[in-house]
């Protein structure tokens, strides 16, 4: 399944630095708090596609289709406009949420979380000592 965010027209996550927002003063009052968002769901987005396709080469066309979406309005600084491209965005990542995404083993919830804990460096019990309680 392909996860291409169609029609999102979101900005550009590591682009989006060189785009001035002078233009309009209410885009300059959001546009950092606007890009850490677009950041983030971008790679929601990356990691989603990842989910469904395990083969890298197939998942990096994937990736390439889902930028050029966020390319497609990286120029809209409508707040309005802004706020109806993103909740189409985040339904459209929920409805292709995978249902078992990948968890690498070693991180919590996997399946070598927490399989070869470090033995405990307290003060062992000398069970010879004279006195030990017996």
């Amino acid at each position: 399944m392909s996860a291409s965010p169609s029609s999102l027209g979101l900005t550009s996550p590591s682009q989006h630095h060189h785009t001035t927002m002078s233009t309009s003063t209410a885009a300059s009052a959001f546009s950092s708090a606007h890009r850490l968002y677009v950041k983030s769901l971008y790679k929601r987005y990356l990691n989603n596609a990842l989910d469904w396709t395990v083969r890298r080469d197939i998942w990096r066309g994937q990736a390439m289709q889902i930028r050029a979406e966020f390319e497609r309005n990286r120029n809209v600084h409508d707040p309005r406009a802004l706020a109806a491209i993103l909740e189409k965005a985040e339904v459209d990542l929920a409805n292709m949420k995978h249902p078992d995404p990948y968890i690498p083993p070693t991180a919590p919830g996997g399946t070598k979380w927490e399989r070869n804990l470090p033995p405990s460096m307290a003060p062992l019990y000398d069970h010879e000592a004279p006195g030990a309680g017996h």
